[in-house]
């Protein structure tokens, strides 16, 4: 039997973000600059119009998280955040405080119940649906057979996280930021501590030997060998963390899972696809993968011990910045300032609006064509799509 094929939800940061989601995403989720458990990067509120207008004209929904814990002193800027939503024709709003249920309630704005709600069981689930959410963002501690279960039982929209970065924290509810460096992660301000070295030792103050020094670092999870079992659990959205990732990071993952999906659909999703999208995958950041908790309650293999950083095969390196584009020819002229380039290498070109990701495929100085161009020069590329001047071009290369 056929399953309908669920939305696929890409996080973005910013306009370029959103272009590079274009071609793949089903939904984009955002945030702005307070109020969002990723507050270090965010729209502004007058921009929420413009980001639900592309993405409508890419045909795709758009949905506002409104997910931190709401205070005292919250309440004017919540209702006021919700509101914008409303008036901009945001899809809906990514919400679990009560302040914010209520007030979305009572505006008739739809809403999703975010992961921070730590909804585990589908009592649990049918009380948020009771208070009239469209949406259940499930717990990320979750079993695949807890999941299959809470929607059996509640039969209603749930979206769950098939990719990204985890916490070592229940669904990021986690208060050591705040308790190291005054920085709350529920609001939004995690500085990560449980991505820094940590040295274990007892009351006598020995050391304890370890399996390594980032003690509290979990692997990202990626779920892309796994997309039938996901489908079949009639899982209604797959949605991928990554909020503060560059847009690269954004199109190669979109790309991915747009791909299985589609793949899935057509019986054509085979162990051999998933392995080179997997392959694919690990060249964006990433700390290693793992299944979290789908399968079973994650252990030692789970965490990456050893290195608390990116492990992507992969680096972007800034190597330029354009200097003027000619639409008729679609060449876009570039000042080399960071090293050579040239023809085959992998680029992108990236700026507030602008993303564009290819390979080089003519380059020119005059009239000469060239192969390769040193630093410290202006050449001429072919480009694929628009780009715009003091964009910043990128070159794609094996670590």
């Amino acid at each position: 039997m056929k399953h309908r094929p669920p939305e696929l939800l890409i996080p973005v940061k910013d306009f370029s973000c959103l272009e590079a989601a274009k071609n793949y995403a089903d939904a984009i989720y955002f945030g702005t600059k307070d109020l969002t458990m990723r507050a270090r990067r965010g729209f502004r509120l007058c921009d929420i119009k413009k980001v639900a207008n592309q993405a409508h004209q890419n045909n795709q929904k758009a949905y506002l998280a409104v997910n931190t814990v709401i205070y005292e002193t919250d309440l004017k800027k919540m209702q006021k955040t919700i509101t914008a939503a409303q008036n901009a024709e945001i899809d809906a709003v990514i919400l679990w405080d009560p302040s914010a249920i209520e007030y979305a309630k009572s505006i008739k704005m739809p809403f999703h119940i975010s992961t921070q709600a730590n909804i585990s069981s589908s009592l649990a689930a049918q009380f948020y649906k009771k208070q009239g959410a469209r949406r259940l963002i499930l717990s990320r501690e979750l079993s695949l057979k807890d999941i299959r279960t809470i929607k059996r039982k509640t039969r209603i929209q749930i979206e769950t996280f098939i990719h990204g970065a985890m916490c070592v924290s229940i669904s990021g509810r986690c208060y050591l930021s705040s308790y190291l460096y005054g920085a709350s992660a529920n609001c939004g301000k995690c500085l990560q501590p449980c991505r820094k070295t940590w040295t274990l030792t007892d009351e006598e103050n020995n050391k304890l030997i370890c399996e390594g020094k980032y003690l509290l670092n979990p692997k990202d999870l990626c779920m892309i060998e796994h997309i039938p079992d996901l489908i079949k659990a009639k899982i209604d959205s797959f949605k991928i963390e990554g909020r503060l990732r560059p847009p690269l990071y954004v199109e190669t993952v979109a790309r991915c899972y747009r791909k299985a999906i589609d793949a899935h659909q057509n019986n054509e999703y085979t162990k051999d696809l998933a392995q080179n999208l997997k392959k694919q995958l690990s060249k964006v950041y990433n700390r290693g993968f793992s299944t979290g908790f789908y399968y079973k309650n994650p252990d030692a293999t789970s965490f990456s011990y050893n290195a608390a950083n990116s492990q992507a095969t992969y680096t972007r390196t800034q190597i330029g910045i354009i200097t003027n584009y000619y639409p008729k020819v679609m060449v876009a002229a570039v000042r080399l300032t960071g090293g050579s380039l040239k023809t085959g290498d992998e680029i992108t070109i990236e700026g507030h609006t602008t993303y564009l990701h290819q390979e080089i495929s003519s380059m020119e100085a005059g009239s000469r064509q060239l192969k390769t161009a040193p630093n410290n020069t202006l050449v001429g590329i072919k480009v694929n799509k628009k780009v715009r001047k003091n964009d910043l071009i990128y070159r794609i290369i094996p670590k």
